[in-house]
């Protein structure tokens, strides 16, 4: 029999798990379109990812804001037809094909809007030369840098709510903040060594969590 300290790590090892679902077990339970709450679930993992690539690539907040929503309503429709299969292809080159045909349908938007509004030839060439050309988006590079973004924000998050607050603290005026190393230590009342010890372990402990999340996410 476990003893309360055991069964208190058992649980928190669960919670974390639960925390962060594969991502097989998630596009199943899409697959069923009266399940709010994994839905909802499935919208906080992907829409920054899926807006920051469409204002990425030129579009505006309004304009992105449509590509999310028209986004996942066409994962929605498809979703039943997707099969899991890294053999054949990733769930992630998968959703963004589905985010680059609504983005190029809103820059087909725009250029059709311009063209309606156009009076002369001479104002027509100025209001297209201000629409951005779709084919000479690089969206595979744009996509992967917007994916690792959300991925590191996502492992930093995950080892915020299993480490000491303080540790993060340290760790985020010293690297994101960008604190001389001698005024965090001030700040925080530790030793120069010991920001740089934790700069390291955290480091190390990010980099290890961005590789789990990254072999269930891809």
């Amino acid at each position: 029999m476990k003893d309360p300290a055991q069964q208190k790590r058992s649980r928190m090892r669960g919670k974390e798990r639960e925390l962060i679902p594969t991502r097989a077990s998630l596009l199943q339970r899409v697959r069923n379109w009266q399940d709010d709450s994994s839905w909802q679930e499935f919208f906080n993992t992907y829409w920054k990812l899926i807006y920051g690539v469409a204002r990425s690539a030129g579009l505006s907040d309004a304009e992105a804001q449509d590509v999310v929503q028209e986004t996942l309503i066409a994962v929605a429709k498809h979703i039943p037809s997707f099969r899991y299969d890294p053999t054949i292809g990733s769930f992630k080159t998968w959703l963004l094909n589905m985010t680059r045909w609504r983005i190029l349908g809103q820059f087909r938007k725009r250029q059709s809007a311009s063209d309606r509004g156009a009076g002369d030839s001479s104002a027509r060439t100025e209001t297209v030369e201000r629409v951005a050309d779709p084919n000479a988006l690089d969206l595979d590079a744009v996509w992967q840098a917007e994916w690792e973004k959300n991925l590191f924000e996502a492992a930093m998050a995950n080892l915020k709510r299993r480490m000491d607050p303080q540790r993060c603290q340290i760790f985020d005026f010293y690297v994101n903040k960008e604190w001389p190393s001698e005024k965090v230590a001030q700040r925080f009342g530790v030793s120069v060594d010991h920001v740089y010890q934790i700069k390291h372990r955290v480091a190390e402990s990010l980099r290890a969590e961005v590789v789990r999340l990254e072999a269930e996410m891809i």
